[in-house]
């Protein structure tokens, strides 16, 4: 038994209970032959993934044709239906209407295995496999659409909190054009506020993009050939408007396909946490590459995190409670780790008191075979 209440046995189940449960397999390689011809996006998808909580809700069906079992359709008394819409919306780039073409589907696969295999049911019986599909797709599209509305609100959450990158070097170097500079830096500072206002504009309309996001929590990349190197000295010539010393790069020149714009937020965002929370020592971006990975890494000296935290600090809006400065959403670091999975790679983190903390991005040199669409 597959089903919910992780019931061991077929004890006491109808004979017609043991029926359905006994053509599960059949009714599930039919279903799966219909998805995947007539529902678009669902050809490459992994079979488990296809599947995911589908034949525990299968088996809750089962149950609930028993006489008088605590189940009254497959969806009582459990969220498995819910789950369903969930791992549609995280795992698929499904749209809601492809979720009810699925449980139409699983009805039809259902009826069809049910009169090819003998099996009669009951109009009564009819009515709890009926409403048990129609259970499961309200509460499947529910969590559905909150799952994507949640991504929308993180997505919109993270680029405001990113914005903030860009403007302060437009306020920074603002400020120092009107305290009065040497005239050959001049046009220096104007090139900065210039770039950095012009990135504000895309960051608007890329928050704008993220309002009506539904594609799931995967980050959109726009890929194009560059080099690391230069994009890590940029960030840290930015980083450097007001304090000349507070960020150094080194390493090799790296050469690959990323998403320029979404690199360039991840790698700001661990800059300006290191220097936050660094001890004023200065910032290192180090840029390598092995076996056809490229490694990013920032580090700063300072008070370490935690070893027990080193895995939360990737949770959306997870702050230290320790830390003196509570401040912030917690957005920055799983918006980095949204971007280095989304390249197909992770990040990870160093932390102890002895060596300071490093913050790695490793993600492959070409990135187009882990890209969908490209």
């Amino acid at each position: 038994m597959l089903a919910s209440d992780q019931k061991m046995n077929q004890n006491g189940l109808s004979a017609t209970s043991k029926q359905v449960l006994a053509m599960r397999d059949a009714v599930f390689a039919e279903w799966e032959s219909q998805v995947r011809t007539l529902i678009k996006g669902a050809q490459h998808i992994l079979h488990p993934t296809l599947l995911n909580t589908l034949p525990v809700f299968y088996d809750n069906i089962a149950e609930a044709l028993t006489p008088n079992h605590p189940r009254d359709e497959a969806t009582s008394n459990t969220d498995i239906a819910a789950a369903h819409g969930d791992e549609r919306a995280r795992m698929t780039s499904y749209e809601p209407e492809q979720i009810v073409q699925e449980y139409q589907l699983f009805r039809d696969a259902f009826s069809r295995v049910a009169d090819e295999q003998g099996v009669t049911l009951s109009r009564a019986e009819w009515g709890i496999v009926n409403g048990s599909i129609d259970s499961a797709v309200r509460e499947s599209i529910r969590k559905f659409t909150a799952m994507h509305e949640s991504f929308r609100h993180q997505m919109a959450a993270a680029l405001s909190h990113d914005m903030r990158s860009p403007l302060s070097v437009v306020i920074t170097a603002a400020h120092l054009l009107t305290i009065g500079v040497t005239p050959e830096r001049t046009p220096v500072l104007a090139k900065r506020i210039l770039d950095n206002g012009q990135r504000l504009g895309t960051m608007i309309d890329d928050l704008l993009d993220a309002l009506s996001f539904n594609r799931g929590e995967k980050l959109p990349l726009d890929l194009s050939q560059f080099d690391v190197l230069e994009l890590a000295r940029e960030v840290c010539s930015d980083a450097s408007v007001a304090a000349p010393d507070a960020c150094t790069v080194s390493g090799s020149s790296v050469t690959g396909y990323w998403c320029e714009n979404s690199l360039r937020r991840a790698l700001e965002n661990l800059v300006i946490n290191a220097i936050k929370y660094g001890d004023g020592n200065g910032v290192q971006i180090k840029v390598d590459e092995a076996h056809g990975r490229m490694l990013i890494s920032v580090h700063n000296s300072g008070n370490p995190i935690a070893q027990e935290h080193h895995g939360q600090v990737f949770e959306y809006l997870w702050r230290d409670g320790s830390a003196k400065d509570k401040q912030g959403w917690g957005i920055g670091l799983p918006f980095v780790k949204n971007v280095a999975e989304s390249h197909g790679g992770s990040v990870a983190v160093d932390s102890s008191a002895a060596s300071g903390t490093t913050f790695i991005i490793d993600i492959p040199v070409d990135c187009r075979p882990f890209v969908p669409g490209v």
